[in-house]
């Protein structure tokens, strides 16, 4: 019994420890986006609280730079993207999971291997291809790539292959559409996992850095991953980097909420995709 207590206060020891070591840059973020510039300047030592928070850095975050623009458009981007993804995966899933085609277990481990090829490979054949449509500098263009995950199919396959045939072949019987039995009967059992990937592909495109970067030289189309490099160089200045830390604690609080919020769902849907049976 003893041995059992001192175990468990070790391992809450050590989990409150590597707790405070994660959480600390994101706490250095928010004190330093309070501090005045002055008074950041002149700590020629760190401190690790201020007496006198001031938040006039996340008033020039809006009117320094354009900050609520890239806010809107990685909005825009985001629900766009998210949204596509959704039908494209489900539909997908879907048909490797219940639908009888010749070929279909070996169409889908072909799918799967598109995991092995190298992402670099994938940018430079994307960029190529909306390049050549002239789709640069257009939310489409930043979009389109991103509408289809083999991951993610994978995963809702896995999900709707655990559903019993049974239930596929009364409702065919009762003369229900596949679609129909995919709306009513599917995507409810399998909510969790839908409401996980939905997450996810959230944040993943909210931090999504390489393509918008690659795909947009217009300010017009900077998403807030972009923009920073922008508020770097022609917003604030390098050294002001009091209003830099709020512009990146506004673009980061979303995501913060989104995971509090949905962090139960996140779990259980990852466990639930992995399971079989």
């Amino acid at each position: 019994m003893k041995k059992s207590r001192l175990l468990t206060i070790i391992t809450y020891a050590f989990l409150t420890f590597w707790a405070l070591i994660v959480l600390f840059p994101f706490y250095w973020m928010v004190l330093t986006s309070v501090k005045d510039y002055g008074a950041y300047n002149a700590e020629y030592i760190p401190k690790f609280f201020t007496l006198s928070p001031t938040f006039q850095n996340y008033a020039d975050a809006f009117t320094t730079v354009p900050l609520g623009r890239y806010l809107l458009n990685t909005l825009l981007f985001t629900l766009g993207t998210t949204a596509l993804m959704l039908v494209v995966i489900t539909l997908a899933a879907f048909a490797f999971a219940r639908l009888q085609f010749a070929g279909r277990d070996i169409v889908f481990t072909l799918f799967l291997a598109l995991m092995m090829i190298p992402n670099e490979l994938v940018v430079i054949t994307n960029f190529t291809t909306i390049t050549n449509l002239e789709l640069r500098n257009t939310f489409t263009g930043l979009i389109l790539p991103s509408v289809t995950s083999v991951f993610y199919i994978y995963l809702l396959r896995e999900n709707f292959a655990q559903i019993p045939d049974e239930l596929y072949y009364a409702a065919k019987v009762d003369g229900t559409s596949d679609l129909r039995y995919l709306r009513r009967v599917m995507i409810p059992i399998c909510r969790p996992t839908l409401v996980t990937i939905t997450i996810l592909k959230i944040i993943e495109c909210w931090n999504s850095y390489v393509w918008p970067r690659l795909i947009t030289d217009d300010a017009d189309y900077y998403l807030v991953s972009n923009g920073i490099q922008e508020i770097r160089e022609n917003g604030f200045g390098r050294a002001n980097i009091p209003a830099m830390m709020a512009a990146v604690v506004v673009i980061s609080l979303p995501l913060v909420i989104l995971f509090l919020l949905f962090r139960k769902q996140i779990m259980s849907g990852v466990a639930r995709g992995g399971t079989k049976g």
